[in-house]
């Protein structure tokens, strides 16, 4: 069979790549498998060199490498180069403090010594998605390999090319060839991977129903996994809020990346006396935003990634005004070729609607009421998901209680936009997933925390 991909901005066929059998697969698993066994051994000081070396080639060739997102998935071009920019980022954080985060720990016990050690497990398995095709697989594989393990991808079958492009620079960077494998596969082939025995541990980003599903099929396998999976993230904006900070804030982060992230602001829910102001203003904003072709650069909403994932979004849309959502802006298809969605903003959103109940992964802004704080901090947390949230307030020391003490999410802001961050931890809970990535709890994720204990 062949993996075919597509211009979402065009709808015409980039390029066909030939799946791999299962036989191929064995075999790549097979030598990262083998690999490990020497790579876990060389020195963080080598290792280091060759993530930098990732790092650089990244920078070096980041024209080409964004224009095969733009190609592939839709992303605006000047969005396509700051993510192969973060990506050498987090190669370069993971190279200059992995040694640090892996170190023994000292504890003090009766024994002679005794100390924590950090070691690598083995072939890791990263099911990833079409959103952010470099960043997501960067996030996990740069630490995964300055660990010591070895890395194989089953990345979304409409990036392929960026897969391959990920597997390259791993390669010109001068990694061991089986250190890091791409599997062009599609998503029937994932069960018999994790069953392979080399492989001993999985991370997926990606949807809620696919992280249960290879979650089952891990644990019945007894493997860790890490899941980074769907949201809906609330933007809680309280009286005092500045009105024009908040909308354009909230305007920007519900259409990064044509409003395709997990992390993108999706509901607005809005204490009753600024109501009125925050919606009037957000209107006119997303008004101003220009949808078009990826490549332009005054483009500022490019296409959905698929033709169904249009109208999959549509259909979310369409439900809601069905059950009483108020229809403020867009809320239509697109004529013409391609998979574009407009900017569309719905108000008087209920709970029981798919703009309140479901996430909705397009350029779709839902707007709450709340009758003040309280309520407030209510609707955002009445979801199954738990990734992140933001509260716009000028009593900053107020947002810092609500958002520490009150909000049911794995991150959030004060007066900013959800963004993940080399630095810090990132993931979330409820049916947003479970583990850590980035920072010293992501490395920590796929190593064998061992006691070490001398009498």
């Amino acid at each position: 069979m062949a993996i075919t991909s597509i211009n979402p901005a065009t709808g015409e066929i980039i390029q066909e790549y030939k799946e791999y059998t299962p036989e191929e697969v064995k075999d790549i698993i097979s030598k990262t498998d083998e690999e490990f066994r020497h790579w876990r051994k060389i020195p963080f000081s080598e290792r280091r060199i060759l993530m930098h070396k990732a790092a650089q080639i990244l920078r070096d060739n980041k024209e080409s490498y964004a224009k095969m997102l733009t190609m592939e998935m839709g992303k605006i071009l000047r969005d396509a180069i700051a993510e192969v920019e973060k990506c050498a980022w987090v190669c370069d954080f993971y190279a200059e403090n992995t040694e640090e985060y892996l170190k023994p720990e000292i504890v003090k016990t009766e024994a002679s010594k005794s100390f924590v050690s950090f070691q690598p497990l083995g072939v890791i398995l990263a099911v990833m998605p079409w959103n952010f095709p470099y960043w997501q697989v960067f996030r996990f594989a740069a630490p995964a390999l300055m660990a010591g393990n070895t890395c194989i991808l089953k990345h979304a079958s409409n990036v392929p090319g960026s897969a391959l492009i990920i597997e390259e620079v791993f390669n010109k960077a001068g990694f061991p060839e089986n250190a890091f494998r791409t599997l062009l596969i599609g998503s029937r082939q994932v069960e018999t991977v994790i069953e392979n025995e080399a492989v001993k541990a999985i991370t997926l980003t990606g949807s809620t129903p696919a992280g249960k599903a290879v979650a089952s099929k891990a644990g019945s396998m007894l493997k860790k996994t890490v899941l980074e999976l769907g949201g809906s993230d609330p933007y809680i904006i309280l009286e005092d809020a500045d009105n024009e900070e908040a909308v354009m804030t909230c305007v920007n982060s519900r259409l990064i990346n044509a409003g395709q992230s997990c992390i993108a602001a999706k509901r607005f829910v809005v204490v009753k006396p600024k109501y009125e102001e925050f919606k009037n203003g957000f209107v006119d904003y997303m008004k101003s935003m220009k949808m078009g072709d990826p490549l332009d650069p005054l483009t500022n909403v490019g296409p959905q990634a698929r033709l169904d994932l249009r109208d999959e979004l549509h259909d979310q849309v369409q439900r809601s005004i069905e059950m009483g959502a108020e229809l403020l802006l867009g809320g239509y298809i697109s004529e013409g070729p391609g998979a574009f969605y407009p900017p569309t903003v719905l108000a008087n959103v209920k709970k029981g609607m798919p703009a309140y109940d479901e996430e909705l992964f397009g350029p779709v802004a839902s707007i709450i009421e709340a009758r003040d704080e309280a309520e407030a901090i209510l609707i955002a947390n009445d979801s199954v998901f738990g990734l992140g949230a933001s509260i716009f307030t000028k009593d900053v020391r107020k947002g810092e209680k609500i958002a520490e003490e009150e909000i049911e999410a794995g991150s959030c802001f004060v007066n900013t936009f959800v963004r993940s961050d080399p630095r810090l931890p990132f993931g979330g809970i409820k049916q947003s997933g479970y583990g850590r990535e980035l920072s010293n709890y992501g490395i920590r994720e796929f190593v064998n925390i061992k006691t070490v204990y001398i009498k």
